[in-house]
């Protein structure tokens, strides 16, 4: 029997796995049942099924790019949704075609005036869920048990009477009538024709060993083993459902948009073939187990060998409950001489109250005062939630220069029970003599003039940085807190078009990602780069600290923040031909680009939100020279100058030896 058509049905409390017969799973009654998921929609905003748990209805349709019969539909489904949505119905249309791309599904349903979320099921493991087989089939389904009400055409009367039901509280399983939109190809399906199809020993294991077993081992991060086909198969209607939902991995960029390097993610077969092994009931198969047999050890340090320098962070009590303010520890480096680093790591003693750490690097001037670099050259590395490595690309460096002292500022967060955490960080440098090509450069946008409603569920904010020199762009790492839900960053070309280059579409707090790209991507001179992000400021979201309440930015988990920094150089430029003075221009448009939100380049009254903009604001009148009800980048650089623009904002780039050109120490702030 085909792979795709044995359907595990789990327990998750007993971690067992019964096999049932057919493609599709039924509750205790025989309703269809219709397993968690979770896709990104077309704007790149992940739609997770079982959070809409709260709903009267849910209905999901079978969507197809130009499909007549769905083009023909269309305003039976949107006279569907004005009917019910406000009753507590929700919608959103599954799209399991192979191969449906944005630049084709975007436009066809603009123009059938389609306005709901259509959600890309790339690997079609939803449609098989489903059993879809036919676009335009409507599947009404009940939230509080998830089974299937209705199944079929949007014109039948069995559909309203469904929602009816469904809205009144009541339960109600109506007979399938068949869909009649275009056939809906499931390759997998075809190309699944034995039992056996599927190897433990050679497909399944090195997949879980690749891409599992760092974290899911002894000591590890993750909360249970996976090394051996025991744990696998135990854990597999868990490990399913994880993947479905597209949590773990929980490096989890869109596979649409960007190449990236390291990939810690699954890709798209890797993905398939695990579930489609799971749903067939995890089959042992013939075959040694290589996850038995491998010799998996947590090491010291999450990178080979051990590190040059390690910096002893002090020790801090943790409170079981209480308020923490950030840390300031000092440590010095004790270098004799200046060193290129290659990248750095963290040991976390209690992962539970650490929030993070972040550094800044001061060396000494000639009179010997701690003082920070010009361009605060000063990042080398930090540690968040899920996160220890700091890795600098091939040919790449960050400069830490002799007798130099790492600033730490430490954020811990009482759990419940009084702890001490302690943790170290190592520095890895190139060889003594040798010098990379290129220096790293950071650079951090911060916009604190976010404000995230109550009770919103997508509520959107933006911040950009315009780009004033051509930039080779490496890396991106977006930052939130617990209501952060999706992000997204792009480019914007001065032609005016944009290209997103990392979409994110389920944003995990407890999973800090770094995003290096397989090649760099150039951003010529006037191009803007836009971080955009949706927040979950509601009860769906589990890690909701108070969904009752109005959050700004601030610097505790409870509040909230909007950080992306960038990982670059400049075009031309070497460690031996530095151009801190672009960075110099890139950071006097920061307070434009925070706080910015309509993207025009102008700041009018209504966007000056938070501590970032009160100069602004209480100086509004007089900075606004031509009196045009905005303030644009001439009259903000005049306002800096004059001491009534506020912080320019907070950036940062990476250093270069004092001795080359162009690098000098600058009083620290």
């Amino acid at each position: 029997m085909s792979i795709s058509l044995k359907i595990a049905r789990f327990m998750v409390a007993g971690a067992s796995l019964a096999l049932l017969a057919g493609s599709v799973s039924h509750g205790a009654a025989g309703a269809q049942r219709v397993d968690d998921f979770q896709l990104a929609d077309q704007n790149y905003i992940g739609r997770h099924l079982y959070k809409m748990s709260d709903d009267k209805a849910v209905v999901l349709i079978a969507y197809a790019a130009g499909d007549a019969v769905v083009q023909a539909d269309a305003p039976a489904y949107m006279a569907l949704k004005a009917t019910y949505a406000p009753k507590g119905v929700e919608f959103l249309m599954v799209d399991s075609v192979p191969g449906e791309a944005r630049d084709k599904v975007i436009p066809a349903a603009t123009a059938a005036h389609l306005d709901m979320p259509i959600l890309f099921d790339y690997e079609q493991l939803v449609g098989e869920g489903l059993a879809l087989s036919r676009a335009a089939e409507v599947i009404v389904v009940d939230p509080r048990t998830w089974t299937v009400a209705f199944r079929g055409p949007v014109g039948s009367a069995s559909t309203r009477r469904a929602l009816d039901s469904l809205v009144d509280g009541k339960s109600i399983a109506l007979p399938a009538q068949a869909a009649r939109g275009g056939a809906i190809p499931f390759p997998m399906k075809a190309e699944i024709t034995k039992a056996d199809g599927t190897s433990y020993a050679r497909d399944i294991a090195p997949i879980v060993q690749a891409k599992c077993v760092t974290c899911h081992q002894s000591g590890g991060l993750g909360p249970m083993a996976l090394t051996s086909y025991g744990n696998v198969r135990a854990h597999a209607p868990m490990i399913r459902e994880v993947l479905r939902t597209h949590r773990m991995p929980p490096f989890q960029p869109d596979p649409t948009v960007g190449h990236w390097a390291p990939n810690e993610g699954l890709s798209s077969d890797q993905l398939k073939t695990l579930v489609h092994w799971i749903e067939a009931g995890a089959p042992r198969g013939a075959g040694d187990d290589p996850l038995a047999k491998a010799v998996n050890v947590v090491p010291d340090w999450p990178l080979p060998g051990a590190p040059d320098v390690v910096l002893n962070i002090p020790e801090f009590k943790v409170p079981a409950t209480g308020v923490i303010p950030y840390g300031n520890p000092v440590v010095a480096t004790n270098l004799t001489e200046g060193r290129w680093m290659r990248a750095s790591a963290f040991q976390v003693s209690d992962r539970a109250a650490l929030h993070h750490i972040t550094t800044v690097v001061r060396a000494p001037n000639e009179s010997g005062a701690m003082i920070s670099l010009e361009s605060g050259s000063s990042s080398i590395g930090g540690q968040g939630p899920g996160r220890v490595i700091n890795l600098v690309p091939r040919d790449m460096g960050v400069w830490i220069p002799a007798g130099s002292v790492v600033a730490f500022s430490t954020h811990y967060t009482p759990y419940g029970k009084e702890t001490t955490e302690k943790s170290n960080m190592g520095l890895y440098f190139y060889p003594k003599g040798e010098t990379p090509k290129y220096p790293m450069r950071t650079y951090g946008i911060f916009d604190m003039g976010i404000k995230i409603p109550a009770g919103v569920e997508y509520h959107p904010e933006v911040a950009y940085t315009d780009v004033p020199k051509d930039m080779l762009l490496y890396g991106i790492t977006p930052h939130a807190h617990m209501r952060g839900g999706s992000t997204q960053v792009s480019i914007k070309f001065q032609d005016g078009h944009e290209q997103v280059i990392l979409a994110v579409p389920h944003y995990d707090f407890q999973w800090q990602c770094e995003f290096y790209l397989e090649q760099p991507i150039m951003v010529p001179a006037g191009s803007r780069i836009i971080n955009r992000w949706t927040y979950d400021n509601t009860t769906r979201n589990p890690g909701n600290p108070g969904p009752d309440k109005d959050i700004t930015f601030g610097e505790q988990s409870w509040q909230e923040m909007l950080v992306f920094y960038l990982h670059y150089r400049w075009v031309g430029e070497t460690t031996t031909a530095l151009r801190d003075d672009y960075d110099t221009l890139m950071s006097a448009g920061q307070t434009m680009g925070a706080l910015d939100d309509n993207l025009n380049g102008r700041l009018e009254a209504a966007e000056l939100r938070g501590t970032q903009a009160t100069r602004l604001k209480s100086s509004f009148a007089s900075i606004d020279k031509n009196n045009d009800g905005a303030i644009d980048m001439a009259e903000l650089a005049a306002a800096n100058a004059a001491g009534r623009g506020g912080a320019s904002g907070r950036g940062q780039a990476s250093a270069a030896p004092a001795a080359a050109p162009g690098i000098r120490p600058v009083a620290s702030n």
